[in-house]
């Protein structure tokens, strides 16, 4: 067993930010106090004037594995999460073959018990005719089940009224929920080729518009509401949308929100310089919207921050064409350096990160022992330095892909430390832990 302990650092925790030190005895955190003495044997951490936050749960990742390793696996993405402050993610359906029966959906666990660096849990993906293997789902071992409602790869796409009908009444687990209407997505394409010969990339936010969006969300809101169904409507893009959502704390709600880095970030203005580098579904849209999402966190009308982590390589990404560009960009080396920039901004603040990226996942997944800077709870936790920088380029990141979004930028702050159960897994650069440091999530429901 280790023992490990954080002196002098600003924990950010609960709302507050007091001066406290932390101690860890293996998995765990054993105590917090203002003051904690050293004892025989412990590592001591000098954490004078950095901040100490619960690590970052990002509850929607694409790792490619089964199937799509030439993009990224669960080993190299679990490594560029924890160098970016996650310690916890919870992974999407759409590999190859598409998770959508318990049997592969264990697969992936057993993938990831001998190769991820972050804790994880994985999603089954909804059809329109696996409506037994949801129910099979177990509520304390499996996050939840991901439906497409609206255009998607495979057999994962689900807009057949019944088949939706049946997923919100019976689901057993968290349903999320990707939200475009194929049907509105189609009629923006048929109008814009009526007016040009193809399409560009500055299109993209036209062709998957707020209507699109909207159409396909208030769907969703409307059959959990019919079914009371739990339902949470992952990467919100419209300022349309955001009416759907009740605001406030996330304790007690039934139908919650969700918002991505990159729609935090990027606006419409980017697509001049970045290209298909930030092609994504749901488009990033117009600053507006950008706006209204960054005020939606304030309000509580959006309850979480996550990634949408889905690599593609750099010969996809630079493919011509529209249409031939795949959607997703990496982002969970430098998502949370997105959020302290924000910060920097006096967009948001330390704790509101912390709410947004911690707290409230736990809260809404009923995550086991995590999110929190807890005495009892696993030591999940991230050592940050707001007043560091991190250049980024594509060289110096640790994606499969080996390229970032965010080349030529300067984040304002910098990920010291990060650890996983008790054990360091990322320091001054470097991804130190085996690849067995990450652990299954386990719910209390």
């Amino acid at each position: 067993m280790s023992f490990t302990l954080i002196k002098n650092a600003y924990v950010v925790n609960k709302g507050a930010v007091t001066q406290q030190d932390v101690r860890i005895e293996g998995q765990r955190i054993a105590e917090i106090a203002a003051s904690l003495t050293p004892k025989e044997g412990e590592r001591v951490v000098d954490a004078t004037g950095l901040h100490l936050l619960p690590g970052m749960i990002d509850d929607q990742v694409h790792f490619r594995e089964p199937g799509l390793t030439h993009k990224g696996t669960i080993s190299s993405e679990s490594r560029a999460a924890v160098a970016g402050g996650i310690t916890s993610f919870m992974e999407m359906p759409n590999v190859n073959p598409s998770t959508t029966t318990i049997e592969a959906l264990e697969n992936k666990f057993d993938i990831a018990s001998n190769s991820s660096v972050a804790n994880y849990s994985f999603y089954l993906g909804a059809t329109e005719a696996n409506t037994e293997e949801i129910r099979k789902l177990d509520p304390t071992k499996h996050c939840g089940v991901k439906v497409f409602m609206g255009a998607s790869t495979g057999n994962l796409l689900v807009e057949d009224p019944k088949a939706l009908d049946e997923i919100f009444k019976d689901s057993p687990v968290l349903i999320v929920t990707h939200c475009e209407s194929g049907p509105v997505i189609d009629k923006n394409r048929e109008k814009l080729l009526a007016t040009k010969s193809e399409l560009s990339i500055e299109d993209h936010p036209i062709v998957r518009d707020d209507e699109a969006c909207y159409a396909s969300s208030s769907f969703a809101v409307g059959l959990a509401k019919k079914h009371n169904s739990q339902l949470h409507v992952l990467h919100i893009t419209t300022a349309k949308e955001l009416d759907l959502f009740e605001a406030g704390p996330i304790e007690g709600k039934t139908i919650t929100a969700e918002a991505c880095v990159h729609h935090l970030w990027f606006s419409n203005k980017d697509y001049a310089e970045k290209g298909n580098l930030i092609k994504c579904n749901p488009a990033v849209k117009y600053e507006s919207d950008r706006e209204a999402l960054i005020q939606a966190l304030q309000t509580g009308q959006i309850d979480i921050i996550a990634t949408d982590h889905a690599p593609h390589t750099w010969e996809e990404k630079q493919v011509k064409g529209y249409d031939k560009a795949p959607a997703g960009l990496p982002l969970v080396q430098h998502a949370l350096l997105t959020l302290l920039d924000h910060v920097h901004q006096g967009r948001m603040t330390l704790p509101q990160v912390v709410e947004k990226t911690a707290h409230n996942p736990a809260i809404r997944y009923s995550i086991k022992e995590r999110g929190y800077l807890n005495p009892g709870y696993y030591a999940d936790l991230v050592l940050v330095d707001l007043e560091g920088q991190t250049p980024v380029t594509h060289e110096n990141v640790l994606y499969h892909c080996q390229w970032s979004p965010f080349a030529g930028h300067t984040f304002t702050s910098r990920i010291v430390s990060t650890w996983v159960n008790g054990a360091e897994v990322y320091a001054d650069g470097n991804v130190t832990a085996d690849a067995k440091s990450g652990m299954r999530m386990l719910f209390n429901r």
